[in-house]
């Protein structure tokens, strides 16, 4: 059984650039993270703007905290980071990435009910490139996702040819495609739901974006980023130097070896850069604030 399911991970992954598998993990396990994130939730209200850990909503108070990320999650409470070693994870990515296998990033991403932020059109690949292209993201579901509370979306197929669409304006890395030049029909967005306790991977070139929670259920996601440990970045990652980013690298391996020495591989590369606002380069949410025309206004 587990070979069909590898194969079609496979070809799901290479074809569309993208899968779910239902209900990885199960309704205790799901409560702890619910528990994790709620206690976090209710600390945000002694927060006044966005720091280390929150990006706030703008219209966040102590009465009614509306949080859109917390950071580097897996640094904030163990439940992060523990699921990185859960059995079904690690079969996941040996099975897409192979034995040596880095984490970089993790973050919670809540869409709070009643119009949670939407995030607009965009690849991973152009936040991070890296110097081979075994790099994907797994989405956790803290929440039943439906079509009303802000799904991510994501454009079929739009991972190939391997191309990194334009993220920039005015020369400035703005973290966004702009929805007027036509690049990709995203009339072909599809969401993906699921019930809490269902992952979904998909590539770093995959082009995704997350319509506003308009619903009156809140919608929380945490992202891992995922690649083999042979992938190194090209550049800093979310205001980080690479130092920071990859040292020591042993506390990012995953599965296997830490790797010293890069694969070079043929991809597409248009960096981040230069930053936003005076070098300040902050959370996607943050990032995308500069662009003028939006697809989710």
């Amino acid at each position: 059984m587990h070979a069909a399911i590898e194969a079609e991970w496979r070809q799901q992954l290479h074809e569309q650039g993208y899968f779910v598998v239902p209900d990885l993990l199960d309704a205790a396990e799901i409560a702890r993270f619910r528990a994790v994130i709620d206690a976090l939730i209710e600390r945000s209200r002694g927060v006044t703007r966005s720091d280390a850990v929150y990006d706030l909503e703008p219209d966040h108070s102590a009465e009614r905290p509306r949080v859109r990320r917390v950071k580097a999650a897996h640094r904030v409470d163990p439940v992060f980071a523990e699921f990185m070693q859960h059995p079904r994870v690690l079969h996941i990515l040996e099975t897409l990435l192979g034995p040596d296998v880095r984490h970089q990033y993790v973050k919670l991403n809540t869409k709070a009910a009643d119009g949670g932020a939407p995030l607009e059109w965009h690849q991973d690949w152009a936040f991070y490139p890296h110097t081979n292209d075994a790099v994907l993201a797994l989405a956790l579901m803290i929440d039943d996702v439906d079509v009303d509370n802000g799904p991510t979306l994501v454009i079929p197929g739009s991972h190939r040819p391997r191309r990194v669409f334009d993220h920039h304006r005015d020369g400035v890395f703005v973290g966004a495609m702009d929805p007027r030049r036509g690049e990709v029909d995203f009339r072909r967005a599809v969401p993906i739901t699921g019930t809490a306790g269902s992952v979904y991977v998909f590539d770093a070139f995959l082009v995704h974006g997350a319509a506003r929670n308009n619903s009156s259920r809140v919608r929380r996601n945490c992202f891992y980023e995922f690649m083999a440990a042979d992938a190194w970045p090209l550049d800093g990652i979310h205001g980080d130097d690479l130092k920071a980013v990859l040292g020591p690298i042993e506390s990012r391996r995953v599965l296997g070896d830490a790797m010293v020495t890069p694969r070079l591989a043929e991809v597409p590369v248009r960096l981040p850069l230069p930053r936003p606002s005076g070098g300040h380069y902050g959370s996607i949410y943050e990032v995308q604030e500069s662009m003028p025309v939006r697809f989710f206004s």
